[in-house]
């Protein structure tokens, strides 16, 4: 495969922000500054703060910055000092914007509840970014770390402090940071000192560079990042070729939300998410490296071969000891592992098959997914499907009026993962790397028959040309056939029924779901039934052969972060050939003739499972 070294920098706005030598003095009307919505449930919510039972006069909070402005991403050193008592209750948030409010409103858990999320976390009129108690440092309440503040005549010491220094890992937000220290424990917060503001170095800076393939000719790719700046802004790529980006927003006014309970991400959770810039680079060419941050262009449509990852329901987890909204234990592992796969240059792309922040309201969630990806999104086409975390929401239109989006309601991850869709909030499509047709549809938008999106997809599979890409696969979020049982089912029979006959009336070689946490593999599978049964190959593989088409293959691959789904040990169907409960994703390479699914674990890189569909010569 060819080589081409391109140099890709982002310049014009983004050299102006990062020039230490002048200070960054933006127009007022290009600069953002971030407020949470306030609603007339926050105010009822309230709770007037009670006297802390600890208002030491000698209470510090020092930061290992020593006043300097924020770098793009650091591990802070942050020490409380002054402690006269040291209590269990006692605990350090990271509050983003400053101006945020850090009275208590007990009621506030239901924020959290709503989205799926059963931790216990601050229960604070906005949402505290981080939070840790100060017990974290495992000398706090033992008094390990003291100093004398006021002495005796006879030189002994007559008050002694103690303190805890705690670790927060701090990424580029734009809005500048606090650190608050409490008392009363995270469901009855009263506010013991403040650390005073601490701006970031460079709120307008380009960050988190992701690319994503337009159409199926692989010459053209779109790079999207997030700025505080909304100064258009250029991309260089080339022999001197630039891209001018496009910058786009939305606000608290576009969140959805109910008049009874303001969701997440209208009021609790709002954080303001800069603007979002994206440019297309153009003149580009097929199966192409690129060195320096960006990368790498996807086999064109009808070339020999395809590489690609897949996984489903990821989101983030801290990098420190602190509590967030929706942990989601194994994403870290499964993004270590794919950018590990990545480096042996045999990854054409990744699929994100919804599921994707699990921000679920709490905007500020989107950065840090977004800088856990930014590794791999920077270097391949990362493509995306929508999932019930990023849409549903009562009264919003989705086929499940669940509040699982938060009020986000598909605006932020349309915003920043635009795809090749055919319109605002219509998120399918279709896109041909190598040998493969891909289908990507939502099942969180409506898919019975005659319905847009139905139409669509029987238009799109019919067309579909077999002898430039004789792979289709078919991809979405809600699975068809899953082992694992939950509340609600994971799998509708509406949508089984509506759109199972499309997948066999147009041979859809492979299907790939997430939504289950878990790995799961069928036989070629239709209404219940196997129709075919893969044969082991030479080298003992499961090998289904569709020269002689059945059925598709169905594989759920949601096992790439969230809390893992287990498996019933009775009463399995006779469809399930394959179930592993362990993070991890599917590597796929597909030729023109023979197709090799892989799932590998994201903790061991051992490979769990694996299959051929062949077809033709051999």
């Amino acid at each position: 495969m060819a080589r081409l070294l391109l140099l890709l920098v982002l310049i014009g706005g983004i050299c102006a922000a990062a020039a230490a030598s002048s200070p960054l003095l933006p127009a007022a009307e290009t600069m953002r500054v971030s407020f949470a919505g306030k609603s007339e449930f926050r105010t009822v919510n309230r709770k007037p703060l009670g006297t802390c039972l600890d208002p030491s006069p000698y209470l510090e909070i020092s930061v290992s910055t020593g006043g300097a402005p924020l770098p793009d991403e650091a591990f802070l050193n942050v020490t409380v000092s002054g402690v006269r008592r040291p209590d269990r209750s006692h605990w350090l948030a990271m509050i983003t914007p400053s101006n945020s409010s850090v009275l208590g409103c007990p009621l506030n858990g239901v924020n959290y509840i709503e989205t799926g999320d059963l931790a216990s976390l601050p229960l604070l009129c906005h949402y505290p970014v981080k939070a840790q108690y100060l017990t974290s440092d495992p000398g706090y309440l033992g008094c390990k770390a003291s100093a004398c503040q006021k002495r005796r005549a006879s030189g002994t010491c007559k008050v002694r402090t103690c303190a805890a220094t705690l670790a927060f890992h701090v990424i580029n937000f734009r809005t500048d940071v606090e650190f608050v220290l409490f008392s009363g424990g995270f469901a009855t917060p009263c506010v013991l000192k403040r650390s005073g503001a601490l701006p970031f170095a460079n709120p307008a800076k380009p960050l988190h560079g992701h690319l994503s393939s337009v159409d199926s000719k692989a010459t053209s790719m779109r790079l999207t990042w997030v700025s505080g700046d909304a100064r258009p802004q250029q991309v260089q790529y080339g022999t001197g070729k630039t891209a001018t980006s496009v910058a786009t927003t939305f606000t608290h006014k576009d969140m959805c939300s109910v008049a009874v309970l303001p969701s997440p991400a209208k009021d609790f959770g709002w954080h303001d998410p800069g603007y979002i810039h994206s440019a297309l680079m153009t003149g580009l060419q097929p199966s192409q490296s690129y060195n320096y941050r960006y990368g790498r262009t996807p086999p064109a449509a009808g070339s020999g071969e395809l590489s690609f990852v897949v996984f489903g329901d990821m989101g983030k987890a801290p990098l420190d000891p602190s509590v967030e909204h929706y942990i989601q234990p194994g994403s870290t592992s499964v993004a270590k592992a794919v950018a590990a796969e990545m480096q042996t240059g045999k990854v054409d792309s990744i699929f994100h098959i919804g599921d994707i922040s699990y921000a679920t309201g709490f905007l500020v969630e989107w950065d840090f997914f977004l800088h856990l990806i930014t590794p791999l999104a920077s270097q391949v086409s990362y493509m995306t499907a929508i999932g019930n975390h990023e849409r549903d929401y009562a009264g919003s239109g989705s086929v499940y009026p669940t509040p699982d989006s938060g009020g986000e309601c598909g605006v932020p991850y349309e915003s920043y993962f635009p795809m090749p869709a055919s319109g605002r909030d219509k998120p399918w499509y279709s896109i041909e790397q190598g040998s493969v047709h891909f289908v990507v549809m939502s099942t969180e938008h409506e898919w019975s028959e005659k319905s847009e999106q139905y139409n669509w997809m029987e238009m799109d599979l019919s067309s579909v040309d077999r002898s430039r890409t004789p792979w289709v696969i078919f991809i979405g979020h809600r699975p068809m056939y899953s082992s694992s049982s939950g509340i609600p089912p994971s799998v509708d029979p509406n949508f089984v029924s509506s759109v199972e006959p499309l997948l066999l009336n147009h041979k859809v070689d492979l299907v790939f779901f997430g939504h289950v946490h878990n790995y799961e593999r069928t036989c070629a599978v239709y209404q219940g039934n196997c129709k075919g049964m893969p044969k082991k190959d030479a080298k003992g593989v499961d090998t289904y052969d569709n020269s002689n088409y059945a059925a598709p293959v169905h594989a759920v691959v949601g096992a790439g972060g969230f809390n893992l789904d287990g498996f019933p040990k009775i009463g399995l169907h006779s469809w399930s050939l394959s179930r592993i409960s362990e993070f991890g994703y599917a590597r796929v390479h597909a030729t023109k003739t023979d197709m090799l699914v892989q799932f590998v674990n994201s903790n061991t890189s051992a490979v769990q499972d694996q299959f051929r569909i062949v077809k033709g010569a051999r």
